[in-house]
């Protein structure tokens, strides 16, 4: 049976032969695996529509009945970036400082991360992602959404692959705990933050850890 809230429209797809196929699948999983975290950026400006495209695209991503439950916060002010950098290096160091397991610190050591974040106040764009555990109606009341943390899960792996596709870098960063940012960005009492994400170009003659991602066999099971 047919769901009547949404009006059904015809919808097509190309499709491709299996050699074509399986050379656009190779194209872009190269394309993909170039994409790596960064943590030196430029300041360079990058403009304000290429940010909402990036940020449309991942707004494209599946959600739990439709819900659509994120924001993205989209953030080049000056201060307000100081004052999250400063925050949120007051949570890290206590995290490198005792919230830590040994186990963490010692897996974290050869990327050689610490609890300074000076690229919050270099960088020209930092995306916030709130994810709503429930929406709000005008008169207050409540709607429930679903599978919250899976689709705005969902919604940062489409950012992530747009941010590479423009042509620029990112990072995926979550100091914990992150009420701060909601206090911050004076979100309202239904969203949490999901991601904090700084974009832009990357600084000249940066360097990356020389990771090796997991072969085929070890992230795939067969049941052929």
């Amino acid at each position: 049976m047919k769901a009547t809230n949404y009006p059904y429209i015809e919808y097509s797809k190309e499709t491709f032969s299996n050699e074509e196929m399986l050379q656009r699948s190779k194209d872009y999983l190269d394309f993909t695996d170039k994409r790596r975290t960064v943590r030196d950026f430029s300041s360079e400006e990058i403009p304000l529509e290429i940010m909402e495209n990036i940020i449309m695209t991942a707004s494209t991503a599946p959600s739990g009945a439709h819900k659509q439950p994120w924001t993205f916060c989209l953030i080049s002010n000056k201060a307000l970036k100081k004052e999250l950098r400063n925050l949120a290096e007051e949570e890290e160091k206590k995290s490198y400082n005792g919230r830590m397991s040994e186990e963490w610190l010692k897996d974290l050591a050869p990327l050689g991360t610490n609890w300074e974040k000076e690229f919050l106040d270099t960088v020209p764009w930092i995306i916030v992602v709130m994810k709503k555990a429930y929406d709000l109606e005008e008169n207050g009341n409540k709607r429930t959404n679903y599978y919250v943390s899976e689709s705005v899960g969902l919604a940062c792996g489409f950012l992530l692959l747009a941010i590479h596709n423009a042509g620029l870098v990112a990072l995926t960063h979550t100091p914990s705990p992150m009420n701060f940012i909601s206090k911050a960005l004076k979100r309202p009492e239904n969203e949490r933050p999901f991601l904090l994400i700084p974009v832009g170009k990357p600084a000249t003659k940066i360097q990356v850890p020389d990771l090796k991602r997991k072969e085929k066999n070890q992230v795939i099971e067969y049941y052929l």
